[in-house]
């Protein structure tokens, strides 16, 4: 039975640049997030991979392989903006039931929808509707299975522009001829933990009984992979968030103790933002920071620090200051750095200590009712930055430590995270 229709917009960064910039159709293009060429392609237009410049390629490898690719700066706000555009479209033919990634969604057929001829009479429907009202570069490949591990697979046979139907009789004959790598989820250190199972291929994993893949996989993760290769439904799994943050490799203007602090600053209080927006609080705080040379990697370039709940920036900076002056000020030649806010608590959930003073405020007594008024006030302070910065744009107020840097940490796009443009611009 055909359940899922799987949607995947074909390089899909370099689609939206060539959509945007009629001069860049047809050209190769690389989409970069700093102009360097130590820097790595984010993503790769179709003319561009046929050169072999793909996903992580390295600037100066692009400009090897293909001396005529245009790199352009990656702008993240346009990205989720088109893809914001493109869901609207699709939910006009089909109930989008999940987003898997900025690139990829997914719609759940029903009735007689899951009929082949109808599923597929709609996929090219979803596919003419997105190149005309999206943009005619915004092509896309469509799977059509029993379920989304199913369909993600088939939306991958035929790129660019293709549409693929898997059917639940179909298996497992036409999943033999992929890689295991093929599928989400399955990188090096699962291969390895595969093979040491007997499993190298395909058709070995498919014929693996469950408890084998129990193994493998170390838990009921592996039941569900034996169930879905042969077609079984699923919904998304929910999930609570459990961290938080951002980082960002670091211009070469920016590689140097005092630049590496100041966009630590910036990136905290992005954070600190989409804590209060998405209802968390903080109970410890992550910081690392990478440099290229390998004994620093190796010499400990994180520091991480238990807080009590929180989400107030100025606190989260006092504690970043703290962490960066334990010994990471001391780091030469830093080349990427990163916060990550952990142990999330709920606001729901969350228990004021109405005894526990700020560090930074006196801690006796006498002033623990002050200090409490004081800690209401800045929560006050924080939703009007948060009210500000929403309505009259980014960085119309901050923290004075990220002035120098304030556009030295862009919004970034993760793989299975769309930013919310009114924190993250």
């Amino acid at each position: 039975m055909l359940r899922s229709l799987f949607i995947d917009f074909n390089s899909y960064f370099a689609s939206v640049e060539q959509q945007r910039d009629p001069a860049l159709r047809g050209r190769p293009v690389g989409v970069v997030p700093v102009m360097a060429n130590s820097s790595c392609c984010i993503a790769a237009s179709v003319e561009a991979k046929a050169f072999g410049v793909k996903t992580g390629t390295r600037v100066a490898d692009a400009k090897r392989l293909c001396p005529g690719i245009a790199l352009v700066l990656a702008d993240h706000a346009k990205y989720v903006e088109v893809h914001q555009q493109a869901v609207a479209v699709v939910e006009r033919l089909a109930q989008v039931r999940q987003v898997v990634s900025i690139d990829e969604m997914e719609c759940e057929l029903t009735g007689r929808w899951r009929e082949r001829e109808r599923a597929v009479r709609l996929a090219q429907q979803i596919k003419t509707a997105l190149l005309a009202e999206v943009g005619q570069c915004m092509r896309t490949s469509i799977g059509i299975a029993p379920n989304t591990l199913l369909g993600k697979l088939a939306s991958d046979m035929h790129k660019p522009d293709g549409l693929t139907v898997i059917e639940q009789h179909e298996l497992p004959g036409r999943l033999l001829h992929l890689p295991l790598s093929a599928i989400q989820g399955i990188g090096p250190r699962m291969l390895k933990r595969l093979a040491h199972c007997g499993i190298d291929t395909m058709a070995q994993l498919y014929a693996a009984p469950r408890d084998l893949l129990h193994t493998a996989w170390g838990g009921l993760a592996g039941d569900d992979m034996y169930d879905r290769l042969r077609g079984q439904w699923y919904g998304p799994r929910a999930t609570v968030a459990r961290s938080l943050g951002h980082s960002h490799v670091l211009p070469p203007d920016l590689r140097h103790p005092t630049g590496a602090h100041q966009v630590l600053h910036r990136l905290t209080q992005k954070a600190a933002m989409r804590l209060r927006k998405q209802g968390f609080y903080a109970t410890a705080m992550q910081v690392f920071v990478r440099c290229d040379h390998r004994w620093q990697r190796e010499s400990g370039g994180e520091r991480y620090a238990r807080v009590g709940e929180t989400q107030d920036t100025g606190f989260l900076l006092h504690t970043l200051d703290q962490l960066w002056f334990s010994g990471l000020h001391q780091l030469q030649r830093p080349q990427a750095v990163g916060v990550q806010l952990c142990g999330l608590v709920l606001a729901s959930q969350h228990t004021p200590d109405l005894f526990d003073a700020l560090d930074e405020l006196p801690a006796t007594a006498a002033q623990t009712v002050q200090n409490h008024a004081v800690r209401r006030d800045r929560a006050r302070l924080m939703a009007a930055m948060d009210t500000l910065n929403r309505k009259q744009g980014k960085n119309t107020v901050y923290f004075a430590s990220a002035h120098h840097a304030l556009d030295a940490a862009p919004m970034r796009i993760a793989f299975n995270r769309i930013p919310d443009l009114e924190t993250e611009r």
